[in-house]
């Protein structure tokens, strides 16, 4: 776990506080809460046993941890701004959550510790996705879920050419959003094997919902490899 002092210590320069009252306050407009809530309980509603959050954002996702299902939630979430509005949440939730302020580049917890980790629109702000999604990999058990919903890189032409043009001011207005990333082939080159892949079409703002599972050890194949035999093996869902 090399180099993790220095994400610790980078974590203290991670703050948007015009982005997160902005995001807070757009996740609860009635059309933004109709396309994605029916998501989010694919996601955070899916959880069970005890669950890590990676990027918990203002808290949308508190509420629907399902008491029946989840022992308890560790929350993290690197912007202390959004944090504020976070621990405001605590308050909704149904099951126990342990909230800090932490990257996903140097999480705090012993391997194999987490039954599922929740991911939601998180991967396109990360500074280091692959060490991300490396530290996901540790800290999940074996047979344990990834449970990812993220806006990912446009498939039209058009779609994708604005999105590329407009990155400059994406990174720097939305909270570092890099809303180009191909995070499907990152997470499967990690070595997750992806049990539903649904991608949503939205424009200029598709998104993924996807459930991955940690194996045993990672696939003795390059990730290019990885990557084509899984997609191969799932079908988009129209949006």
């Amino acid at each position: 776990m090399d180099n993790d002092m220095n994400y610790a210590s980078d974590v203290k320069e991670i703050s948007y506080p015009r982005f997160a009252a902005f995001y807070n306050w757009m996740m609860e407009w009635p059309v933004v809460r109709r396309g994605f809530d029916p998501l989010r309980r694919e996601t955070a509603g899916q959880a069970y046993g005890v669950v890590l959050e990676v990027g918990a954002g203002g808290g949308q996702n508190f509420p629907l941890y399902d008491q029946r299902r989840v022992v308890r939630v560790e929350a993290v979430e690197p912007d202390e701004a959004m944090l504020v509005e976070a621990r405001r949440r605590l308050a909704a939730a149904s099951v126990p959550i342990q909230l800090s302020r932490t990257p996903v580049e140097a999480l705090p917890f012993h391997e194999a510790h987490f039954d599922n980790v929740v991911v939601t629109l998180v991967f396109c702000s990360v500074r280091d996705p692959e060490r991300g999604l490396r530290e996901i990999w540790r800290v999940l058990k074996p047979g344990g879920t990834l449970l990812l919903l993220e806006h990912v890189r446009a498939q039209g032409k058009v779609a994708a050419g604005i999105q590329d043009a407009l990155v400059p001011l994406t990174t720097r207005c939305m909270g570092n959003c890099h809303w180009t990333r191909d995070t499907l082939h990152a997470v499967l080159g990690t070595g997750f094997l992806a049990t539903q892949v649904q991608k949503k079409s939205g424009g200029i703002q598709p998104v993924l919902l996807l459930h991955a599972t940690r194996q045993e050890t990672r696939e003795e194949m390059l990730p290019e490899e990885t990557d084509e035999k899984q997609v191969s093996q799932t079908e988009p869902t129209p949006g």
